[in-house]
């Protein structure tokens, strides 16, 4: 009856091991994931303030197009080479905007890779934790027989 009693303890500690590592598990899996969440959040926060910027540029070009209109006509050919020089600017911005969420976009893929590696490593390792655990369980059972 003894022998019974340290058996049920010795597998109800096993299992206790097994909850304790399978919540510590969980907590990191959670952690993790609210890093990557956060780093989408800041990206996003990012985008929006480029997109305020090219607003606020915008409103400048505007203003400054309206006061250059009003204050000195150009010539005919420098007002060619502004509206050349506007077009070229306007291109570059797009551009610089499709590049910034490219790299936002990448930058996503890589923080989900690397996490999802992390946690792939982590699972393997508890497994094999686990597999050694039960091994050991078993050649208890069998020696105790």
């Amino acid at each position: 009856m003894a022998a019974f009693d340290t058996t049920a303890i010795s597998q109800n500690i096993v299992w206790i091991i097994i909850v304790v590592i399978v919540a510590i598990v969980v907590i990191i899996i959670f952690s993790e994931w609210r890093k990557v969440r956060e780093a989408q959040n800041n990206v996003a926060l990012v985008e929006k303030q480029v997109e305020l910027k090219k607003i606020s540029l915008v409103e400048k070009d505007i203003e400054t197009k309206r006061m250059m209109e009003n204050v000195i006509p150009l010539p005919k050919d420098q007002q060619e080479q502004l509206a050349n020089i506007r077009q070229g600017t306007s291109d570059i911005m797009h551009k610089v905007g499709y590049l910034h969420s490219e790299i936002s976009e990448r930058v996503s893929r890589l923080e989900a890779k690397a996490e999802y590696g992390k946690l792939q490593k982590l699972m393997k390792d508890l497994e094999q934790k686990e597999a050694e655990l039960d091994k050991k369980m078993e050649d208890s059972a069998k020696g105790r027989k």
